[in-house]
């Protein structure tokens, strides 16, 4: 599926505040890489993503989406993890996973009705540790997209903390960051919290890909959250920015 026309008039390009504080991922990989301790971290870090300046439509990217028995990092635990490969002009399905893992404690039944997974299923399954390896190796090179990346950011770190005793950083383009820069959420004045009528447009997932006319799927699956996440990112590139904008306008 190819999104870009390439040099479309009317495109906006990057955004110079975001730029101005964006992380020098490249160098901070090789950081990591010289003093982190535990080997399969290390072996991500010496896979560093593209530098700052690549155009993002030659930026390898992963759109990735967890399941979890809650908010919370440190109370809740991941129960699904789905990823898709893409780039800047298309989703490559071969490479899609969907991975359900054992947490260490029971699932509440809210979770079990939300998600669709049962404990029965869960304890089938093998342990977070267990696809933490592969996990670093799918997302090695890339760059992670995620919508709402404070959510698998802080649970991602958990649980690296956990398995090696130590974090894990990554780059990440957050869809509803990019739509929330189109569409600025308004804090309402004393007049307008007195009579309720301040209206945001919403900044879901489903309603983000609504606004580019893209269908409707059933939410809290972890593999689909993640194609419909690759599939909005696309779309907000032909929106909003050209093939040629550089990876430092979107990353974090």
């Amino acid at each position: 599926m190819t999104i870009f026309n390439a040099d479309r008039p009317g495109r906006a390009g990057p955004d110079k505040s975001h730029e101005a504080s964006v992380v020098d991922w490249p160098g901070r990989f090789a950081e990591l890489a010289a003093r982190t301790r535990d080997p399969r971290l290390r072996a991500y870090y010496r896979q560093p993503p593209v530098s700052a300046r690549a155009p993002i439509s030659h930026a390898p990217l992963m759109a990735l989406d967890l399941e979890t028995t809650g908010l919370d990092p440190g109370r809740d635990a991941i129960i699904s993890i789905g990823f898709i490969p893409l780039d800047g002009h298309r989703i490559h399905c071969s490479g899609a996973n969907n991975w359900v893992v054992r947490p260490s404690l029971p699932v509440e039944k809210f979770a079990v009705t939300i998600h669709g997974i049962t404990n029965s299923v869960l304890k089938a399954a093998p342990r977070l540790a267990d696809r933490f390896e592969p996990l670093l190796q799918a997302m090695a090179g890339k760059i992670i997209v995620v919508h709402c990346g404070d959510i698998e950011r802080r649970f991602l770190e958990a649980a690296s903390l956990m398995i090696t005793g130590e974090s894990l950083a990554f780059p990440v383009i957050d869809t509803m960051a990019i739509e929330e820069r189109k569409h600025p959420q308004k804090r309402p004045g004393l007049f307008q919290r007195w009579f309720g009528n301040v209206q945001n447009p919403s900044l879901r997932l489903d309603a983000s890909r609504a606004r580019y006319g893209l269908p409707p799927y059933h939410p809290h699956h972890a593999l689909t959250d993640a194609l419909a996440t690759a599939e909005l990112l696309l779309a907000q590139l032909q929106d909003q920015y050209s093939p040629r904008t550089p990876v430092s306008a979107l990353w974090g």
